[in-house]
């Protein structure tokens, strides 16, 4: 087949953000061959360094197609920076934005483009809740019920009306992206919603119906840790970059350590019957799910492996000690200078959990 990718460069480039998707890369070529014929266009793969060799993938079909181009990122991850990278990395025109699963309609990147060609948009986006639309993909009740509400929570801070603002399947002027990208927050999974919420002015929307297929190979990346990361970006938006995503998301963690605690120390008061030991058992448990949690989702982009995991582990419950002991001895100290008891016990809180921010992100996951 004749390179789809003239002198002059490519109009269009799909940009697509990959980790463990090497049954799908040539797959995915396949069906873009077809729905582009005709077009000049360019797949640029960003692979997170798959350990199923992604970019092994690619690089055997980009030295057989010049409009197959790969990007493999060592030491970086996460879907939203992989997206600006490769967008930013594009000389088109135009860029289109989608997911490396097959679960997107690629017959629908057409109207998409040509959407933002004509000029009737800003972006265009593939929606599953529009007429013609389908959702039929997500693989269960739960995932359902994931996308569903977090499409009801986005709607509540868009300065537009869309109807899917969980898309990954999108398309809009590489200028558009370009002049967007410096205040990209690039965290978490939904970098559309991270577009609509940057931009200066509200993007003018054009919606797109499409299904959304079953995956048919690799595993889905929507969890529950995906959604906390995606409220997090919400409460940074919302608070104009005051409060750092990664802050708002170390905040939520904390809380589910709370609730670890509480339900562990319940648990051991009922078979043991000594406060003491129950509490105790129950800091512990919670220091080991908020670094677990901090590790996978937090820090996902910096994440320990193997001695260092441990190390870490054990660096976490040292400076989670230290927070604890401040915690106490600030609330006490503002107690005792007539301060409301819910005051003090607030500043305590505040303080240990700046100083575990603090000490986290400079000691145990500092970037490297």
């Amino acid at each position: 087949m004749e390179s789809h990718v003239p002198a002059g460069g490519p109009d269009i480039s799909i940009i697509v953000p990959c980790y463990n998707e090497v049954a799908n890369v040539a797959p995915l070529v396949a069906m873009l061959e077809k729905a582009l014929e005709g077009r000049r266009w360019e797949v640029i793969f960003v692979d997170d360094n798959s350990p199923d060799k992604t970019t092994d993938a690619v690089r055997a079909l980009a030295r057989q197609k010049a409009y197959v181009r790969g990007i493999c990122r060592i030491g970086r991850r996460g879907l939203s920076t992989a997206v600006i990278e490769g967008a930013l990395s594009s000389s088109a025109q135009i860029v289109a934005v989608m997911d490396g699963d097959l679960q997107h309609d690629e017959s629908r990147l057409i109207a998409l483009i040509d959407a933002v060609g004509s000029g009737a948009c800003d972006i265009a986006v593939g929606s599953r809740h529009v007429e013609g639309g389908s959702n039929e993909g997500l693989a269960n009740a739960w995932r359902h019920a994931l996308s569903d509400g977090g499409i009801w929570l986005a709607q509540r801070f868009l300065p537009v009306r869309l109807s899917d603002p969980m898309s990954g399947f999108f398309a809009l002027r590489q200028q558009t992206f370009e002049t967007i990208a410096p205040r990209l927050s690039g965290a978490g999974f939904k970098i559309l919603l991270d577009l609509l919420l940057s931009s200066k002015q509200p993007l003018k929307v054009q919606e797109i119906a499409c299904g959304f297929r079953p995956r048919v190979a690799g595993e889905s990346k929507l969890d529950t840790l995906v959604m906390i990361q995606f409220a997090a970006l919400l409460l940074e938006k919302f608070s104009r970059g005051l409060v750092p995503l990664r802050f708002v998301a170390f905040c939520l963690v904390g809380l589910a350590g709370v609730g670890a605690n509480l339900g562990v120390m319940h648990l051991v008061r009922l078979f043991w019957g000594s406060f003491s030991t129950a509490q105790a058992i129950g800091t512990i448990a919670a220091m080991g799910v908020n670094f677990y949690l901090d590790n996978n989702f937090t820090y996902r982009d910096r994440r320990l492996h193997g001695r260092r995991c441990v190390w870490g582990l054990l660096v976490f419950m040292l400076v989670c000690s230290v927070g604890a002991l401040a915690d106490v001895g600030v609330a006490h100290m503002m107690y005792a200078q007539s301060y409301r008891i819910n005051e003090a016990s607030l500043a305590g809180a505040v303080l240990a959990v700046v100083w575990n921010y603090t000490m986290s992100s400079t000691i145990i996951w500092r970037s490297r």
